[in-house]
């Protein structure tokens, strides 16, 4: 039998947005998505009172090293995004009625994007990040927001916060503050500066 080498760089995320971005960026990257119960992580850290910062920094690092348990050769990385609004945490909606409720609930307000990236090899942390925008939605009406559930890519249900900015997203805010690539979900510019020092990209 013949053994095949892994690669070198995995992301240990299901998201498609984050595979892109970095392969648009040439980094060759496989994806390998944790299988992880991140909703049940995310209740524990907050019920012992973590902030959001906190549990974005702690869901990457659990994917990461989770991936890297069955590719301890591997460089991992891990990201994870948390959005809040005020007291509120906002979890991916899942269904059409629960972005709905979401978008509803954003609507005139400023919400704050915390996005967390790191890096593993088998049980140790190499390297962390986390970037933090600040979004603010137009107030939008009932038609609107028919006409957006209707032809937004269905993706958005599995995004945190119901939208996705390079689509038709771009249309529910009236200014955003903050890293772009930390909006889409993953702080590619910090990231691939890390890669460079690591010797995995050319420098």
């Amino acid at each position: 039998m013949t053994n095949v080498a892994m690669p070198s760089l995995l992301l240990a995320s299901a998201s498609r947005t984050r595979l892109a971005m970095l392969d648009a960026a040439g980094v060759a990257v496989t994806a390998v998505p944790s299988g992880l119960d991140e909703e049940a992580i995310k209740l524990r850290l907050r019920a012992a009172g973590a902030e959001a910062g906190g549990v974005a920094n702690a869901l990457a690092q659990a994917k990461a090293l989770a991936v890297a348990k069955t590719q301890p050769d591997a460089l991992v990385i891990g990201a994870d995004q948390m959005l809040v609004c005020g007291e509120n945490w906002y979890d991916k909606p899942g269904d059409p009625d629960a972005a709905r409720r979401q978008l509803r609930s954003l609507s005139g307000k400023t919400h704050h994007l915390l996005t967390a990236v790191t890096v593993v090899r088998g049980d140790r942390v190499l390297w962390q990040h986390l970037s933090q925008a600040a979004l603010t939605m137009r107030s939008f009406g009932q038609d609107f927001l028919d006409d957006y559930l209707q032809h937004a890519d269905p993706a958005i249900l599995s995004s945190v916060g119901a939208y996705q900015l390079e689509g038709l997203g771009a249309q529910l805010f009236e200014r955003i503050e903050g890293d772009h690539f930390g909006i889409l979900g993953l702080p590619l510019l910090p990231l691939l500066d890390f890669l460079r020092s690591a010797g995995v990209m050319k420098s």
